[in-house]
């Protein structure tokens, strides 16, 4: 059941921002799209209510409350970035906006490393939720799957490190400064 919850919470966020970019862009309806847009939370709130319903009606605890957890975080850390990058990529081709730019260099390790900050937010609030559905948990015994994934959070946020410190040691180049490498004879 969780499981269905998520990927419907996971299509409803993505279906409030295409309504309310929709709205903005082509119904030239503004406040209709900022309402539709300020609901994606919403989805974080009912995900959240269902998990901890579950469990604390008797649900034993699967992966699928642990992925639900990292959802949550990761939709509150990343959501209004991932937003951005829709109503960006929305205006420029709906309403001619400006095109995206893609980052190289200092730029991209720059966004490597705010990304860095951005996923230690979100396993934050992965692990306070995960913390909270442990303690509402009917069965404290099923809470295994719970307490493994603050392994699987510590290796999201090595991982994400790494990449940053990767980025800064050698930086992303810009397509315009490669060299094509000459073709051998």
């Amino acid at each position: 059941m969780i499981i269905a919850i998520i990927i419907g919470c996971e299509i409803g966020f993505w279906v409030f921002i295409a309504l309310g970019l929709t709205a903005r862009y082509l119904l030239r309806r503004r406040k209709l799209g900022a309402v539709l847009l300020a609901m994606t939370p919403l989805v974080d709130l009912i995900l959240l209510v269902a998990a901890g319903w579950d469990l604390a009606h008797g649900g034993i605890a699967t992966f699928a409350h642990s992925l639900a957890a990292i959802y949550l975080g990761f939709s509150i850390a990343y959501g209004h970035r991932m937003i951005a990058w829709a109503d960006l990529h929305f205006a420029h081709r709906f309403a001619h906006g400006p095109a995206p730019v893609k980052l190289t260099g200092v730029a991209y390790t720059q966004a490597c490393w705010a990304d860095v900050i951005r996923t230690l937010f979100a396993v934050g609030i992965s692990a306070g939720v995960l913390t909270l559905l442990i303690w509402i948990a009917a069965d404290d015994s099923s809470t295994g799957a719970l307490t493994g994934t603050f392994r699987v959070l510590g290796t999201i946020l090595v991982l994400e490190l790494i990449w940053a410190v990767s980025y800064t040691l050698w930086p992303k180049k810009d397509p315009a400064d490669a060299k094509v490498p000459e073709p051998k004879m």
